[in-house]
């Protein structure tokens, strides 16, 4: 079933935004558990082999996550959302940051806002993540860094978490 899912992965380099639609099998309300619970999101927030860590997550409006992604051999990159909008069951609103593991914010490297929307239709749940930078730069650096692939990859970690929970 994995394979017939959608996922749409688009650039709008005319307005420094990346547009994400993936399709889950699963209810609404594991789906959205799986983006708001920091013990859910560390087992498929990373790329493998990489795996995520919360230092701190308060799921609120002022909220934010702290965690790091840590790779195969202890590096870590930090980053941190700080929420802005939630609307239970249907969307939430953040900035994301690279930051220490103190949650301080580098500024050399981008920032971003987005938006995951989540829709149930019949067995399945869509979310679309709309991910908006700064300036066309910002953008062009986070493609760079991977963007696509590691979101991917993560992604196919929670395909694989939700299975495990709807077995």
């Amino acid at each position: 079933m994995k394979s017939s899912l959608l996922m749409n992965f688009t650039v709008d380099k005319e307005n420094n935004k990346l547009l994400v639609e993936r399709e889950f099998a699963a209810p609404l309300t594991n789906v959205w558990a799986a983006f708001t619970q920091a013990e859910l999101l560390d087992q498929w927030w990373a790329p493998k082999p990489w795996q995520a860590r919360t230092k701190t997550m308060d799921f609120r409006e002022g909220g934010y996550w702290l965690y790091a992604m840590q790779g195969p051999e202890g590096e870590e990159h930090w980053g941190r959302m700080d929420y802005k909008t939630i609307n239970p069951q249907n969307n939430f609103s953040a900035v994301d940051s690279f930051v220490d593991s103190e949650g301080t914010i580098n500024p050399e490297l981008p920032r971003a806002t987005f938006k995951n929307a989540f829709r149930e239709t019949g067995e399945t749940t869509t979310v679309t993540m709309e991910t908006t930078y700064e300036k066309l730069e910002d953008l062009e650096t986070v493609i760079k860094m991977g963007m696509k692939e590691g979101l991917t990859m993560a992604l196919e970690n929670l395909d694989g978490l939700l299975e495990k929970q709807l077995a």
